[in-house]
């Protein structure tokens, strides 16, 4: 029987094709079920912006680079000036974790500000690299609270309060503070004060000494931080995950990986919009009234 040519030719091309999309299968891993003899080598980048208030999204994160065996390095984009506590020990330990028991490097990149909180966070990082003009620093602790006491007795209103203790009612707005709560209010503000001491002292491998002088609320410039010892050096985030790329020993421009994006919300576009403008024009109004220019008479 005389065969088709171009049955033949068809044939062939087909096994052409199935061959190379599987070698292409085979060689990428794109499944989990495959047979993945190249892995890619990521660096993931990890934001943490504006006022620390919570740690879930940032420790979820962390959890998920932490668990991805192609993640060789994490780098914190540090843009905030500080925040709560809780949230902000809560990320500084998480990060101390992974770079521990993880298998994986955490570096820091700081942006235009990243100062009590922000630092505290940076500290955990294995290199702290920032700009000249960073503003970081402001190591201490500070509560501060609106006493409305007077305002309620000019306008005829009084506060009735029972509690069941001497200091259940601390810093509440409506009654002037005693000296015994603020005796303890200071305690645990130095208590705190001495916990961010000391994880700047571990973390940095200063001298306690040291630290406890410039621990009092001071801002620096990056430039100030690379001279004292709060930061390793100059440099941009592209810079620091070149950095990692390079102590993580990957070879060329690495795969960089951010965390998936959640769904658009008209409602968070407007208010991060809205509070945008305002911060814009507070800004632009503090600097119109430091900086005027008056001429002499």
């Amino acid at each position: 029987m005389k065969r088709n040519p171009v049955l033949i030719g068809l044939t062939v091309v087909a096994i052409l094709l199935v061959v190379f999309f599987v070698s292409i299968f085979t060689l990428t891993g794109t499944t989990k079920g495959g047979f993945p003899f190249v892995i890619d080598e990521k660096i993931a980048v990890v934001n943490i912006e504006g006022p620390i208030k919570d740690s879930r999204t940032v420790i979820d994160q962390l959890l998920m680079f932490k668990k991805d065996s192609e993640v060789k390095a994490i780098v914190l984009r540090i843009d905030s000036p500080g925040g709560g506590i809780g949230p902000t020990q809560e990320i500084y330990e998480e990060v101390k974790k992974i770079r521990n028991k993880g298998n994986k490097r955490v570096f820091a990149s700081m942006g235009s500000v990243a100062a009590s909180g922000g630092y505290y966070i940076a500290c955990a990082a294995e290199k702290i690299v920032a700009n000249p003009g960073t503003i970081t620093g402001s190591i201490g602790v500070i509560i501060e609270f609106t006493n409305v006491e007077e305002l309620m007795r000019k306008i005829g209103l009084k506060s009735v309060l029972i509690k069941s203790g001497e200091f259940k009612d601390v810093m509440s707005p409506f009654k002037t503070m005693t000296d015994e709560e603020r005796t303890m209010l200071q305690g645990v503000i130095d208590s705190v004060h001495n916990q961010f001491i000391e994880a700047v002292t571990s973390s940095r491998k200063l001298k306690r000494e040291d630290v406890v002088k410039i621990a009092d609320g001071r801002i620096f410039s990056g430039e100030q931080a690379k001279e004292l010892g709060l930061i390793d050096s100059f440099g941009t985030l592209q810079d620091t995950i070149s950095m990692a790329a390079e102590y993580t020993g990957i070879k060329g421009e690495p795969k960089v990986v951010y965390p998936p994006q959640k769904g658009f919300s008209l409602l968070d576009f407007l208010f991060k919009h809205l509070s945008g403008r305002f911060i814009d024009y507070i800004n632009n109004e503090t600097y119109r009234f430091n900086y005027q220019f008056v001429p002499n008479r």
